[in-house]
C-alpha cells in the first residue's frame, strides 16, 4: 500500500478541521484561502502522483520528493513572511491605540480637575 491514501484522508481531516474553523469564526477567510490551496495542490498529488514526477523532471530536480520538499519549505517560508508583516503591523497599531489611550486618560485627568495642565516648557502649572 503507498502513501497516497493516507495524504488523501489527511488532506479530507484538514479539509474539515479548516472548514470548522472558519465556521467557529476562529479562522479568518484570507488565511483559510491559503491553506484550501495548499490543500488543493497535495490532493492533485495525492490522486495524480505522476504530476509531481513529471514536474521534477522538467525542474530538473532527480527525486520528486525532493521537489516536495522544496516546495513545501517555500511556502512555509511564504506563510511565515505574511504572518510577520501582519504581527508587526499589529503591534505598530497596539502602540499607537496605547499611546492615544494614554493621551486621552491625561486630558479627562485634566478636565475632571485632577490634575492642573502643565507647561509644554515644563514651567509651573497655571
Amino acid at each position: 500500500m503507498t502513501g497516497y491514501p493516507f495524504a488523501l484522508g489527511l488532506c479530507a481531516i484538514a479539509f474539515l478541521a479548516i472548514a470548522y474553523l472558519l465556521r467557529a469564526r476562529r479562522l479568518r477567510e484570507k488565511y483559510a484561502a491559503i491553506w484550501l490551496v495548499v490543500l488543493a495542490a497535495i490532493l492533485v498529488l495525492g490522486a495524480f502522483p505522476t504530476v509531481l514526477t513529471r514536474l521534477a523532471e522538467a525542474v530538473g530536480v532527480e527525486t520528486p520528493s525532493n521537489l516536495l520538499f522544496a516546495t513545501s519549505i517555500v511556502v512555509l517560508l511564504l506563510v511565515c513572511i505574511q504572518l510577520s508583516t501582519e504581527v508587526s503591523q499589529l503591534e505598530e497599531e497596539t502602540r499607537t491605540l496605547a499611546e492615544e489611550i494614554a493621551l486621552l486618560a491625561r486630558r479627562l485627568d485634566v478636565v475632571e480637575g485632577h490634575q492642573l495642565p502643565a507647561d509644554v516648557h515644563g514651567d509651573e502649572p497655571r
